[in-house]
């Protein structure tokens, strides 16, 4: 397992790697642009090469890219779906030109209308963005469940992977805080192992690509997306410790998206504290 955790690429790509070099991280997750703006960054060949560069140099063994959070591939609005769509394409041909593991996205939201409706919607866009990139996997992250948000059961993703035509590019990643705030119980090896047991036979095995591991502030089956620091949450550190030592993501990447004591992010401590959790 590369443990690791989300970094800023503000001022170049390359930079996101220093950055997660000087935490300790095996693995990093990046923005492909501001995940506050539509607008893409327009990456030169010349940037993509001296991040390769600088990975190559590096202990980093993974990077993950994340689709911004403006992004709703299940709207019923065009304009917003043309958005989503442009942006995650982008998103994924970014992932092929830096070799990215894959890039996370979070399903999108059928608000109040009909979630069948919203599925067929979302799995349409994924189809597209897949069909105007390379190579790069695309990952689904399960959802804590709030209003409409879709992919906050393994029947739900089950039935998104489908709709997105269900080839091996496309997958799931797991959120633990989103898992335990969705109503899955997580926290001890023998409660984890049933969850990822319902979970590969709803989607199917090899399906899990990628890991977020975060605390959760709010309790189980509550709903509500809400990250803390490792062992400062509901989770807990014995949570966590289950988390990083299921069998079965032996060989996945792991990413922390925690608050950090400053809200700046996970520290090194703190990636420390989970790579010496594993066993």
């Amino acid at each position: 397992m590369l443990i690791g955790a989300h970094v800023s690429p503000a001022g170049g790509l390359w930079r996101a790697v220093r950055r997660g070099c000087e935490l300790g991280a095996q693995a990093i997750q990046i923005f492909n642009q501001s995940p506050r703006m539509w607008r893409p960054t327009a990456y030169s060949a010349d940037d993509y090469e001296r991040f390769r560069e600088t990975m190559a140099a590096s202990e980093i063994g993974a990077v993950m890219i994340h689709a911004v959070y403006l992004v709703n591939c299940a709207s019923d609005d065009p304009a917003i779906r043309e958005k989503s769509l442009a942006s995650l394409t982008h998103s994924l041909r970014v992932g092929d030109a830096i070799g990215a593991l894959c890039v996370v996205v979070h399903p999108g939201s059928a608000k109040t209308g009909p979630v069948d409706e919203a599925i067929a919607r979302a799995g349409e866009l994924f189809k597209a963005a897949l069909a105007d990139s390379d190579h790069c996997p695309l990952q689904l992250e399960n959802t804590a469940g709030a209003g409409g948000t879709l992919g906050r059961s393994f029947a739900e993703l089950a039935e998104l992977l489908e709709a997105g035509g269900g080839g091996r590019r496309l997958g799931v990643c797991l959120d633990s805080c989103h898992l335990l705030a969705s109503g899955y119980e997580i926290r001890t090896p023998e409660a984890l192992g049933s969850v990822i047991d319902a979970c590969e036979a709803a989607i199917g095995t090899g399906r899990i690509g990628a890991l977020h591991l975060n605390d959760s502030k709010t309790p189980l089956g509550s709903n509500r997306d809400r990250h803390a620091n490792i062992g400062e949450g509901e989770l807990g550190l014995e949570g966590a410790r289950a988390y990083v030592n299921e069998p079965r993501f032996a060989s996945l990447p792991c990413v922390l998206e925690t608050p950090g004591p400053d809200r700046s992010g996970p520290t090194a401590e703190e990636i420390a504290l989970v790579i010496g959790m594993r066993r």
